[in-house]
């Protein structure tokens, strides 16, 4: 199935305009995988003809589930295992002590997708019942999609998609069978909670949030966008909160308010939150080196 550049233009225009997000010419070969299933359905033969329809404005829905098909939703449980357990060894073990007398967390994950690194939060939480026995915690999901965000609000999983991350002790812990795969126990879902969101519009709960995760959505934001998104996650973060990033994104040249956690590579907290985050006025190398 061939493109036009014209009409892979137009495809990349709408993206960037609906979520802000690029689709790069080095990822414009995803453009034909991702739409062809679109196009089976709507019985749409070319990809051209898709252009045709959009500019015509005949199906107002079509260009949202457009949309929907190029964004880059991949996910699974506790992605690169190690970031969860910096955040568990240094931003919960601090909060723990330093919300103990309110005993309430606010937890932000921005672009959640499907919703596997909510659950995997909740995860957190349920595998150590005595120590946030009594505790408030409230976790967040948001998307873009409106397709991640339904599926995300089902807490439901195919065999592989619960198996990707999880060992099989934890799935079958947290994990119950049903006819159309495996769902997530209420013991998981009772904490969450999740809405369509774009990154770039002013952040649900303004300064409210422990803890945000951020994880590999900026990398497809324009260095001005970033910029913004930064802007936006500053401003919901608490005054002593973390940012977790992931593994390929940094603050550096990107945000003045956020800069790494010196304790704990590969966290960011806001500038104002004394020595624990890094002021040199230079590239910061030790983010550089866990970014």
């Amino acid at each position: 199935m061939q493109i036009s550049d014209s009409s892979s233009r137009i495809l990349a225009g709408l993206l960037e305009a609906r979520t802000g997000q690029q689709l790069t010419m080095s990822r414009r070969w995803r453009i034909e995988t991702a739409l062809s299933a679109l196009l089976r359905e709507r019985g749409i033969a070319t990809l051209d003809e898709l252009i045709t329809i959009l500019v015509m404005g005949k199906e107002p829905s079509l260009s949202q589930k457009v949309v929907e098909a190029l964004l880059n939703n991949e996910t699974y449980f506790f992605r690169d295992r190690a970031p969860f357990d910096v955040l568990q060894r240094h931003a919960l073990a601090e909060l723990a002590q330093r919300r103990a007398k309110s005993k309430r967390l606010r937890i932000w994950s921005a672009g959640c997708s499907t919703g596997q690194e909510v659950y995997s939060l909740s995860m957190l939480f349920a595998e150590e019942p005595e120590k946030w026995r009594g505790w408030t915690i409230d976790i967040l999901g948001t998307d873009v999609s409106t397709g991640c965000v339904d599926r995300a609000r089902t807490g439901s999983y195919s065999q592989f998609e619960v198996q990707r991350g999880l060992g099989i002790n934890q799935m079958i812990r947290w994990f119950e069978e049903t006819a159309d795969g495996w769902r997530a126990v209420e013991l998981l879902r009772k904490p969450v909670r999740f809405q369509v969101h774009n990154l770039l519009e002013p952040a649900p709960h303004p300064g409210d949030f422990d803890i945000v995760l951020c994880r590999n959505v900026l990398l497809y934001l324009s260095p001005e966008k970033k910029t913004l998104a930064f802007e936006r996650i500053a401003g919901a973060m608490a005054e002593d909160g973390w940012l977790m990033l992931g593994a390929g994104e940094t603050v550096i040249g990107q945000s003045s308010k956020l800069g790494s956690d010196i304790n704990a590579r590969g966290l960011y907290r806001l500038k104002g939150d004394g020595s624990r985050v890094e002021k040199r006025g230079g590239p910061d190398r030790r983010a550089a080196a866990g970014a």
